[in-house]
């Protein structure tokens, strides 16, 4: 069964619904739904096809790619979340039968959703988020990989950024860090390019790792990558570093990956008088519930 997901993923999706309904004796969805979601799958499929890649090791930047296809690059917002909806449920039954590691639709999906759930948003607490701050600072005696976290947990709660643009980010997206230090984020979809300051506490980890990671033999130039071959890091390895540094600094919270860090980025920035419409844009959103929902919790204080 799954070989079927590499040869023919959308006869496996429909093999796997036909066998929800009868475990159940209810069908989740109703047929036209479901020969609907088969042809998405088709679509994306493709699109994965062309990449070189397979549902068994695709990561978030794929699907970034795939909005800037032709036919994607026009879909509508609720035709963005329903292909989300249908490759974070693909990918969460993948990762339990043991074809993935990871989902890499889960943060895509709820960067979409999650101002619509009613839950309060993830954040670190104020005394938690200067405790992160001191520990990214790099020390006299950091090897690489220590340099390495730093500098990831830096970008995150310094900027903001979602894990698939910290994924995508090059050596040449840092910029000018000895007068006013930014990240450039590449035009993603239907986010438009944007320049996020670095916060002054993200510049000497981010200024150490750029330093080091341009003499590294890593083949390409994205500012993290793992292996000699230049491949992205992972959505599970940045979720690893950032449970790593929780546990550094003896903190636990129920979401321990980069979407929390950028919750605390949204509500520091609205804390110290940002107005939510400058913080909307500075981290890529076209609207201001994020910014709305994270002033709720200040509000609630």
């Amino acid at each position: 069964m799954n070989n079927l997901w590499l040869k023919n993923p959308s006869l496996a999706y429909a093999d796997w619904q036909d066998r929800l309904s009868t475990d159940t004796g209810t069908r989740r969805f109703a047929r036209q739904s479901i020969i609907q979601h088969r042809a998405m799958l088709d679509r994306f499929h493709r699109h994965l096809v062309d990449h070189g890649v397979t549902l068994a090791d695709f990561e978030s930047d794929h699907i970034a790619a795939f909005w800037r296809g032709p036919s994607a690059a026009t879909y509508t917002p609720s035709t963005r979340m329903r292909y989300l909806h249908l490759l974070d449920r693909l990918c969460r039954h993948l990762v339990e039968i043991g074809m993935r590691e990871t989902n890499p639709a889960a943060e895509l999906a709820r960067e979409g959703s999650w101002s619509n759930d009613g839950s309060p948003p993830l954040f670190l607490p104020k005394a938690v988020d200067e405790q992160l701050q001191d520990f990214v600072q790099p020390l006299p005696g950091d090897d690489i990989p220590q340099l390495r976290m730093r500098a990831i947990l830096a970008l995150f709660l310094g900027t903001g950024v979602t894990a698939a643009e910290g994924r995508a980010a090059a050596l040449h997206d840092l910029q000018d860090l000895s007068a006013h230090p930014c990240l450039h984020v590449p035009e993603l979809g239907a986010k438009a390019a944007r320049s996020v300051p670095l916060e002054p506490f993200a510049v000497p980890a981010m200024d150490a790792w750029k330093t080091v990671r341009a003499s590294l033999p890593i083949a390409g130039n994205l500012l993290f990558a793992l292996r000699p071959c230049g491949a992205p890091i992972t959505d599970m390895s940045l979720g690893n570093i950032v449970r790593d540094a929780f546990e550094a600094i003896a903190y636990e919270a129920d979401d321990m990956s980069p979407r929390i860090l950028r919750n605390t980025y949204c509500r520091r920035a609205l804390l110290s008088g940002v107005p939510r419409d400058s913080v909307s844009t500075l981290l890529g959103l076209t609207s201001n519930r994020t910014c709305d929902r994270m002033m709720a919790t200040i509000h609630r204080q």
